[in-house]
């Protein structure tokens, strides 16, 4: 686009891997390939939270992507996760304004219920959306069956908590190989995500705060630190999450 003799471009990232809808769905179901770890998949989703937390408080004024899906996240050859294609994408008015009304929009199975009932579309349509693909990371299900039933991961998932039953939910390919106290925490995040009451739904800056404490004792597992030590003592004997997690480049 060209205004007054300057031109304006989208400038693009080469990422070789893929879409995470690809890896997650397609390739680790039906290759021999080594699948994500359970600390690999709480890294990607910080990553994809860390961009969607930019859009909502790091952007003046504030972006709401309006399709956020698994095929809309790339991975890099380091498994970097940065949010892809912005073509339904609203910007916020900054005059104070809580929502957008506007034409419906997004992919079915993520699309927020709140927003395709009232076309009030706001930065809680995305977090929903971010719950649905957690619950893709988390499980290795695809949204909606393709079986006759044509259940939501939502409904599945929901049940299966009712069992009480985290390694029926958690990938089963992982044979139990991650923290059961992170696995909770992560589909209390994702749950909490996928709320049909919008109010109900946690902020992007919320959401990575807690997946930045499932993250940390997932790692502290995996180093074998005493359980009985704090989230607080753990982080600065792991990683520096706030410095390994900065949004660029989104």
């Amino acid at each position: 686009m060209e205004r007054k003799g300057f031109s304006m471009s989208l400038v693009f990232l080469f990422l070789n891997v893929g879409f995470l809808f690809i890896l997650i769905c397609i390739i680790s179901k039906h290759s021999k390939s080594k699948f994500f770890s359970w600390e690999e998949r709480l890294r990607i989703a910080m990553d994809a939270a860390l961009g969607l937390e930019y859009l909502q408080t790091g952007c003046n004024p504030p972006i709401i992507h309006r399709d956020i899906k698994s095929t809309n996240i790339l991975l890099d050859e380091k498994f970097q996760a940065k949010l892809s294609d912005f073509g339904l994408s609203k910007v916020i008015p900054i005059d104070e304004v809580t929502h957008v009304s506007t034409v419906v929009a997004g992919t079915p199975g993520y699309l927020d219920p709140e927003y395709y009932i009232s076309n009030r579309l706001t930065q809680k349509s995305d977090v929903y959306s971010f719950g649905v693909v957690l619950l893709e990371i988390i499980t290795y299900q695809p949204v909606i069956e393709g079986n006759e039933k044509r259940s939501h991961i939502i409904e599945r998932v929901r049940s299966l908590i009712e069992k009480g039953d985290i390694k029926a939910i958690v990938d089963s390919r992982l044979e139990g190989d991650f923290d059961i106290n992170s696995a909770w925490k992560a589909v209390q995040i994702a749950m909490a995500c996928v709320s049909l009451n919008p109010s109900e739904r946690p902020m992007m800056t919320m959401i990575v705060t807690e997946l930045k404490e499932t993250l940390a004792t997932q790692i502290a597992r995996t180093k074998l630190i005493p359980a009985h030590l704090s989230t607080d003592s753990i982080e600065p004997l792991t990683v520096n999450l706030d410095t390994e997690f900065t949004p660029l480049g989104r």
